[in-house]
């Protein structure tokens, strides 16, 4: 799953500069969680990281350049742009 999470963040700073490399990989590691999470809610069998990597990045492909602006009009995600808390890596 790690590999799949690198490579969805690198598509999502290659689609939206705008983000630092620290809040890509939350947005990422967000998308993955909440449609983990929905879809066991919803009673569906777990399908596999591959399967979630896939949905993942038709997410970002669709809205990743976007992420910033919905954010930023949602108070509950404004954190997500916060960068005075990035983590260095």
């Amino acid at each position: 799953m790690e590999q799949h999470i690198e490579k969805l963040t690198e598509q999502l700073l290659k689609k939206n500069p705008a983000l630092s490399k620290a809040r890509a990989r939350v947005w990422v590691e967000l998308l993955w969680s909440d449609f983990e999470a929905t879809s066991a809610k919803a009673g569906y069998a777990f399908r596999g990281a591959d399967y979630t990597a896939n949905l993942v990045q038709q997410l970002i492909e669709s809205y990743g350049d976007k992420l910033h602006e919905f954010a930023g009009k949602n108070p509950k995600y404004a954190h997500l742009l916060n960068s005075s808390d990035d983590i260095v890596q």
